[in-house]
């Protein structure tokens, strides 16, 4: 995974008063991104695949589900079936399509998950500083002892397999870097002059929290989740490969990978476009995060 030190230290920090500042910043953000034309293109990549995953059954050619022995492991172009047909003569493309569902299902919700759970901790530990701060911070410390493959691995192996086993597993992967990310950004902002003004002023802590530090907070926080997504698609992909996540025959990228291996001296290309589906999605997460990062870079 990237550093989680960068992912902070190229985002510039919002004070909540007064509002001009932060308007200007978002209005500076989008300025930079119209004419990052790299980051645009990597930006409609994406909305492509949601949208063909959101509605594959009206853009799937076939039933992602039959099956023909007659029309097994047909080549790219084979008449009708633009991408061939796998080892049970199923529509490529069409599972292609269907499978995008899981696959950004498997890369974006533990994601967005690892946010609200680890941002959570993360807020907590930064503010209240102190043995709370320590308690928390050595929890996610032993997290970091494994590596990440090894980790979601062994956890969804634990929990038996499945799409809520994996979806479990990835998320609690990404918590501790999540946690480390909203701890630094925390505690780095809590010490500013507008911070001690609020408390000054009579601020509760929850006030605080609100109205100071979870804004300054989302900038990195938001481009740091945008990198996650790409190792999330990435590592979703090797649990269904193992067999640790989405269960045949439901249609998933990482499973038809899988599925395929044996016909690759048969049909090398229509063996690698699930793979090539999973490499475009998972690069275009990775631009786009560089992308965001360095639209809200104001030292750029």
């Amino acid at each position: 995974m990237s550093t989680d030190t960068a992912a902070i230290g190229s985002v510039p920090l919002l004070a909540k008063a007064p509002r001009g500042p932060r308007h200007s910043f978002v209005r500076t953000v989008v300025a930079r991104l119209r004419y990052d034309y790299l980051t645009l293109f990597f930006m409609g990549v994406i909305l492509l695949a949601i949208l063909s995953a959101v509605f594959a059954p009206w853009l799937a050619p076939h039933d992602p589900y039959a099956t023909s022995m007659i029309l097994r492991l047909k080549p790219v172009g084979f008449e009708g079936h633009l991408l061939g047909t796998d080892e049970l003569g199923r529509d490529v493309l069409s599972r292609i399509l269907y499978g995008g569902r899981m696959s950004l299902m498997m890369g974006i919700v533990p994601v967005l998950m690892a946010v609200l759970v680890g941002g959570l901790l993360g807020v907590v530990a930064g503010f209240a500083g102190g043995w709370v701060n320590m308690i928390i911070m050595r929890i996610m410390d032993v997290f970091y002892a494994f590596p990440s493959v090894l980790l979601a691995v062994a956890i969804s192996g634990t929990l038996g397999g499945g799409v809520v086993s994996g979806l479990l597993a990835l998320t609690l992967v990404f918590i501790p870097s999540m946690c480390r990310i909203t701890e630094t950004a925390t505690t780095q902002i809590r010490g500013l002059d507008f911070v001690e003004a609020a408390r000054a002023s009579g601020a509760s802590s929850g006030s605080i929290i609100l109205d100071h530090i979870v804004g300054n907070i989302l900038p990195p926080v938001f481009v740091y989740a945008s990198s996650l997504v790409s190792v999330s698609v990435l590592l979703g992909a090797g649990l269904s490969f193992l067999g640790l996540g989405v269960a045949p025959p439901t249609p998933d990228w990482g499973q038809m990978l899988s599925s395929l291996r044996q016909a690759i001296y048969v049909q090398p290309i229509v063996c690698a476009l699930p793979g090539l589906a999973i490499f475009i999605v998972s690069l275009s997460f990775n631009l786009v995060s560089d992308g965001l990062r360095q639209a809200m870079d104001i030292k750029a």
